[in-house]
């Protein structure tokens, strides 16, 4: 058996060793309290047609703090543009590393004849965890023979880092949770399951949610529904509707307790045109009525006669109840051609959201110039006009920004993801936005995929786009390799900010903008940079903290 040390930015992809691990500052991973510190083992068992198994031993300080996963991987059928950029790993159909599946016990059990990995997440709480560790990794026969061993040198700093000072969203298909596991909506079982991903969603420092108000209208086709998932329970009384906030205030419960500090509120209309309504249920006499949806245009009196009781009602709901951010959306990705149908459904709600935080993907700014999106959202690859105009706004990436600037392919090296909190940072951006945390269906949501064998939801999108954790049995999320990377990429955020408080912003600057060539379409893939700036940047902290 071969094996080797690497770190948290090598995909191993199995023909070929990996890079080694190199010592950052005399560590080959450090970081603060509470921040998970990553290191991998590669290892390739020799030839041979039945799999084999390895067992596995950690030892030192630290060792109680660790939890070890085998690094999958996943079916890509569509890992990149036609004409990708040059720093694709991998361009073809394939098998790629992804998944991070909990170890039950102490062996793995692993593929021969190629470069397999674990995953070594360590996180230090308490001031006792402080300081620099050891952490021995031993790979041994069946038989207890050693195969290898590996000693991971990790120091963690005795201070926590501050909260994500941004908002950070990733939205949440509470839909995909009920299907996959079949389970009904908002039942105890669904209720259980909300909770565990919403808590891996915190895991990957998402701190704002996308809540299911009423069933968000999004990558749906048109004349197609998604299953219900309605928060708020909207009773017709003769001329007059009623709302019942009890699931609602459940849901923030739970929001609450995770640590989530914003809240964004259903769209208020139908994706690519905001010409219609999002599908509602009301209860009536005769039961409950699929009252809105494509059936029902956006301008309808009917709706606004609604949305004239609804929205107050909400408002001054979450005035009382939730503390945190709230944020309010008229229709995702409005285009050029569709500033009219935008202006006439905003126009619904105008004066029902006065003084609330209207927010949409949006990436024109002409358009965004005449004033009918409050707050644009703009991907990353349209986002130099808004620079050039003396703008800092929002940005969001998907599987249309496939060329220069980060994302979170599975096809695309693990800096490229990592690179994102650098540079919201160094730009100033209030906000990030990705719409697919865990949305397990084909495009236009026509029929639920299996995330396991399917990740380019059904074949058009990029592997990796719709989705950033896996559903475990027992209802147990099991993350991504890209999940956890995009944790450091907020990590980093969060010291870059905590030493601009400290020193001063253009001094943090400094030290990740690449020489004044960071932007978002231009960054380094040099992964020994991309460590050492961010030890240069918590030493600096230490120092700041220290005088």
């Amino acid at each position: 058996m071969q094996s080797v040390l690497t770190d948290s930015l090598e995909k191993v992809l199995g023909p070929t060793a990996p890079r080694p691990a190199a010592l950052i500052g005399g560590a080959h991973a450090s970081g603060f309290l509470g921040e998970v510190l990553s290191v991998q083992v590669a290892l390739r068992l020799d030839e041979g047609e039945d799999p084999g198994t390895v067992g596995l031993r950690l030892a030192g300080p630290l060792a109680e703090r660790a939890q070890v996963h085998a690094v999958r991987r996943v079916p890509v059928s569509h890992p990149a543009p036609e004409n990708p950029d040059s720093h694709y790993l991998v361009t073809e159909p394939g098998e790629y590393p992804d998944l991070l599946e909990p170890l039950n016990g102490d062996t793995v059990t692993f593929a021969r004849g190629v470069w397999e990995a674990l995953w070594i997440d360590v996180i230090g709480e308490s001031e006792a965890d402080a300081g620099e560790h050891e952490l021995t990794i031993t790979l041994t026969s069946t038989d207890g023979r050693q195969l290898a061993e590996h000693t991971a040198l990790l120091q963690l700093h005795p201070h926590r880092l501050p909260p994500l000072s941004i908002t950070n969203t990733h939205w949440f298909h509470a839909d995909s949770l009920s299907t996959h596991y079949g389970v009904e909506v908002f039942s105890p079982q669904h209720w259980e399951l909300i909770e565990s991903f919403l808590a891996s969603a915190r895991a990957m420092d998402v701190n704002s949610v996308l809540t299911p108000t009423w069933t968000p209208p999004l990558d749906t086709a048109e004349g197609h529904t998604r299953p219900f998932v309605q928060l708020i329970g909207i009773r017709e009384e003769q001329d007059a509707y009623a709302f019942d906030f009890s699931l609602l205030d459940r849901w923030l419960g739970i929001c609450r307790d995770l640590g989530f500090t914003g809240i964004e509120i259903a769209h208020l209309f139908t994706q690519w045109g905001a010409e219609h309504t999002p599908a509602i249920q009301v209860e009536t006499a005769g039961g409950l009525e699929h009252r809105f949806g494509w059936h029902v245009a956006a301008t309808s009196p009917e709706y606004r006669r609604l949305l004239e009781s609804l929205i107050p009602a909400l408002r001054d709901h979450l005035d009382r109840t939730w503390d945190g951010q709230v944020l309010w959306h008229i229709s995702d990705e409005p285009h050029e051609d569709h500033l009219p149908q935008y202006r006439a459904a905003k126009a619904q709600v105008e004066d029902l959201l006065d003084g609330a935080q209207v927010v949409d993907a949006l990436s024109s700014l002409e358009f965004a110039e005449q004033g009918v999106v409050d707050t644009p959202i703009v991907a990353t690859d349209h986002v130099g006009p808004f620079l050039e105009a003396g703008r800092t706004p929002w940005v969001y990436y998907c599987v249309g920004q496939a060329r220069d600037v980060a994302n979170r392919f599975i096809a695309l090296p693990s800096v490229r993801s990592r690179v994102l909190g650098r540079q919201l940072f160094a730009h100033g951006a209030p906000g990030f936005l990705h719409w697919g945390y865990n949305f397990w269906w084909s495009q236009f949501s026509l029929r639920p995929i299996d995330p396991f064998e399917d990740t380019c939801a059904g074949g058009p999108f990029f592997g990796g786009d719709a989705f950033a954790v896996y559903p475990g049995p027992d209802g147990t999320p099991w993350l991504s390799l890209r999940h956890r990377v995009l944790a450091q990429a907020m990590a980093d955020h969060r010291a870059l900010t905590w030493l601009a408080g400290l020193a001063d912003r253009p001094s943090a600057i400094a030290l990740v903008d690449e020489g004044g060539t960071l932007t978002y379409s231009s960054f380094s893939y040099d992964v020994a940079e991309h460590l050492r700036a961010r030890r240069a940047v918590d030493e600096r902290i230490i120092a700041a903290l220290a005088g």
